[in-house]
């Protein structure tokens, strides 16, 4: 049993105290105050983001539910972040829910479902699952499955991800595989290991200096926005957009479940539909963030972008797809949210990609005007 696990159930009988003073109030509260840290720093897009759903909380409330962010390891480190709050050391954390792989293999298919789940889900059309199609009710059941004291919300759709940062152009996957490359855990990591790229997983934070030490040399972390935050183009210059890893990507919210069973219904319905905002929010902003900072990236800082190899993508589908299956053969519920998505991707998908194909192609001809 983990230490927290201890905390929480009162087995530990150094420091109850403290923790008995830490622990969420679990009566019907008027007024409260809810502490949440997150796994990046407090500079970040994301971490603006949450604040902008946080105020539409409080806002929805009247004043009665507020917030304090807290940054990265302010009361535990980045990977206890989901045990803290399932202890109650910490009212809520802020992640990608991938980032709990480790605790349950189904924890990808929501935070970052490989390669699309392997079926052609982009973003947009995740939300569409996620909202319609029994999505958000498999997330519900998530952390019953994980044993965790967690009420979860999905906050920030991104997608799709960069493929990334390199110092030299990559014309093939014989190239690509010279390089040490940062790559997500979980799935769309093993996946770069299964093609032959040298994948090491690392937080946010830590990328950049790595790439300055020479621990890697070639990187993922998002999209222009994002990678410009975190300043990758000050070490490297050659940038590609097609990538299969993350081309959804989710962060959420996890409020500790004895402080969410404490709120009023009012409280919990301004929660529900400040997430919904946040969801439409986050994603409309990405395009325009992203925009501004790529023209930024190509047309002051010297970034180069370019197309991916064409070898790249059945590679890496085909390593994805071969994992996806390994872990629905393992996992019943892997397999129930999986095959929820591979049930929703068949109705969805040919409409969704046709339209799509429209939207490219409308869009790619205004592009091609500018060069």
């Amino acid at each position: 049993m983990s230490t927290l696990k201890m905390v929480r159930n009162g087995i530990a009988s150094v420091g109850i105290g403290a923790a008995i003073l830490l622990a969420p109030v679990v009566a019907q509260a008027k007024e409260v105050n809810i502490r949440v840290q997150a796994v990046i720093g407090m500079q970040t897009t994301e971490v603006k983001m949450l604040k902008d759903f946080m105020a539409d909380v409080t806002a929805l409330t009247g004043g009665e539910v507020t917030f304090e962010v807290l940054p990265a390891g302010a009361v535990v480190g980045v990977k206890e972040t989901l045990d803290a709050v399932d202890a109650g050391l910490v009212d809520g954390g802020f992640a990608w829910t991938h980032y709990w792989s480790g605790k349950h293999p189904a924890a990808m298919l929501f935070g970052s479902p490989v390669a699309g789940a392997g079926v052609g889900i982009d973003n947009i059309a995740f939300l569409s699952w996620f909202l319609n199609a029994g999505g958000k009710e498999l997330y519900e059941r998530l952390w019953d499955e994980m044993g965790m004291n967690v009420k979860g919300f999905m906050l920030q759709p991104v997608g799709p991800e960069a493929l990334g940062w390199f110092k030299e152009p990559i014309n093939s996957m014989d190239d690509f595989r010279k390089y040490r490359f940062r790559t997500p855990p979980g799935l769309p990591g093993q996946s770069y290991k299964d093609i032959g790229v040298a994948s090491v997983a690392m937080g946010g934070g830590d990328i950049l200096p790595a790439l300055e030490k020479g621990t890697i040399d070639a990187a993922e972390w998002c999209c222009p926005k994002p990678d410009m935050d975190f300043g990758f183009h000050k070490v490297l210059k050659h940038y590609y957009l097609q990538g299969l890893h993350q081309v959804v990507v989710n962060a959420d919210m996890y409020l500790n479940k004895d402080v969410y069973n404490s709120l009023t219904d009012h409280q919990k319905k301004a929660f529900e539909v400040a997430a919904n905002a946040s969801l439409v929010k986050g994603m409309s902003a990405r395009i325009y963030d992203n925009g501004v900072a790529l023209h930024e990236l190509t047309t002051k800082h010297g970034v180069i972008l370019h197309d991916t190899p064409a070898d790249y993508f059945p590679a890496y589908m085909n390593a994805a797809k071969a994992l996806l299956e390994k872990n629905s053969a393992e996992n019943a519920f892997f397999a129930e949210v999986w095959q929820s998505q591979k049930d929703f991707a068949e109705i969805a998908v040919p409409f969704w990609s046709g339209a799509q194909t429209s939207n490219a192609k409308l869009g790619m001809a205004y592009a091609n005007t500018l060069k």
